[in-house]
């Protein structure tokens, strides 16, 4: 007989683990399901020491779903609904079908609550570190209307696409800030330890030495000594700023500052305003009213300029002025947004052209993207390869000082 670990599923949704003796893993299944179990896992009782089990923890009640893994949970249900199966059947799909106990644990959940007659929505409502408002209010006006099929296939949609803009930028970035810390570094390694190699032959052939190989020796060694103190002081300065921009008055600055630089702040004005389309047009596609789904979008931005662009929006709409104008008298979102949603309002298409206001601005996003990374990388490589180019003419200049000297 071997000890196995296992965890299961109950006809409630409840998660239960623990631990059995049994000839194989096929004999623990076999065992739970006579028991009214849904087994889940079954794996061999290692042991382990400290470790272990720390890696092991499970950190589910502190932590909510990850939003890849809201996306992936709505989706599925998106997917099972639309097939045809009830909320429970596709909820006990997503339970016995998941691939974290994490999952298991927060839709068990639900479902369970579910079951006992709750709604979804407010179900959803009770984990609120995995599914936020914008969520539930979908999921609620869903329900409201009785097209929760297809509420949740265009939540995923939201989702996904809300995925793949942030996954763009990302992923579009991370080879130019390689390429400046390579630079960076190498510049450093050239400046602390190749410099100092030479210095004790120019010390000794007591020549002047030209000034840029001057400037560079005591560059170098400025680096060596003050260079740990000096890293230590960008990450107090970080901490500092990261700290300082919790106060609501200097977020404030902070963002309208960003939105305001040269290049990156009409990326960013992009970015909101593609954030900003997607989830209004897909709140009031789901029937939600235009002042909640103000409400609700304003809270995905991210950007305080922004969304007090948005209430100042939302307090002119209250009085019968409209919302698209309102919105362009802040100056924070595109021109063509604002166009484009003022067309919406006058053809009583707000929802739908919200969205198709969505695609427009996240492909001018991705385009924005690509052109600023083959801008970037150019300008690195060129930065890059003249401050090389500088040390390594300071060396040879110094050392044909030294020959002509000898000479």
């Amino acid at each position: 007989m071997t000890a196995f670990r296992y965890v299961a599923v109950d006809s409630a949704g409840t998660v239960h683990k623990g631990a059995m003796e049994a000839v194989s893993e096929a004999g623990v299944i076999e065992s739970l399901q006579r028991q009214g179990y849904i087994p889940l896992k079954a794996e061999p009782d290692t042991g382990g020491g400290w470790a272990s089990r720390l890696i092991k923890l499970d950190l589910t009640r502190q932590r909510g779903l990850s939003r890849t893994d809201v996306a992936n949970v709505t989706r599925e249900l998106a997917t099972m609904l639309g097939a045809g199966q009830n909320l429970d059947a596709a909820l006990r799909f997503l339970i016995e079908t998941a691939g974290s106990a994490r999952i298991v644990t927060i839709v068990g959940r639900v479902r369970e609550k579910v079951r006992g007659g709750s709604s979804l929505a407010s179900a959803l409502a009770a984990e609120p570190h995995s599914f936020p408002r914008l969520y539930v209010s979908l999921v609620q006006a869903g329900e409201a209307g009785g097209n929760l099929t297809d509420t949740f296939e265009r939540m995923a949609t939201l989702l996904e696409r809300q995925q793949s803009l942030t996954a763009t930028v990302q992923s579009a970035m991370i080879y130019p800030v390689l390429l400046i810390i390579t630079a960076i570094g190498s510049i450093a390694l050239l400046l602390t330890k190749v410099l100092p190699q030479f210095v004790p032959l120019f010390q000794e052939s007591g020549a002047a030495l030209p000034r840029p190989t001057r400037i560079l020796i005591a560059l170098g060694d400025f680096t060596a000594s003050a260079g740990p103190w000096i890293l230590i002081a960008l990450l107090l300065l970080g901490l500092g700023i990261r700290r300082s921009l919790k106060d609501a008055r200097v977020r404030r600055w902070a963002d309208g500052a960003v939105l305001r630089l040269p290049i990156a702040g009409g990326l960013v004005r992009l970015t909101l305003a593609a954030r900003f389309s997607r989830t209004l047009g897909t709140l009031l596609m789901n029937g939600v009213p235009l002042i909640t789904a103000l409400g609700i979008a304003k809270e995905t931005l991210g950007n305080l300029a922004a969304a007090e662009a948005v209430d100042w929006a939302i307090g002119r709409a209250r009085s019968g002025a409209g919302m698209a104008h309102p919105l362009s008298e802040r100056g924070i979102f595109p021109p063509r947004m604002i166009h484009l949603l003022r067309l919406g309002e006058e053809t009583a298409q707000l929802g739908s052209m919200a969205l198709k206001t969505a695609e427009i601005h996240e492909e001018q996003t991705r385009v924005a993207v690509q052109r600023l990374v083959s801008l970037m990388v150019p300008a690195i490589t060129v930065v890059m390869g003249a401050a090389v180019a500088f040390i390594v003419g300071s060396l040879l200049a110094a050392m044909l000082s030294l020959n002509d000297l000898a000479g």
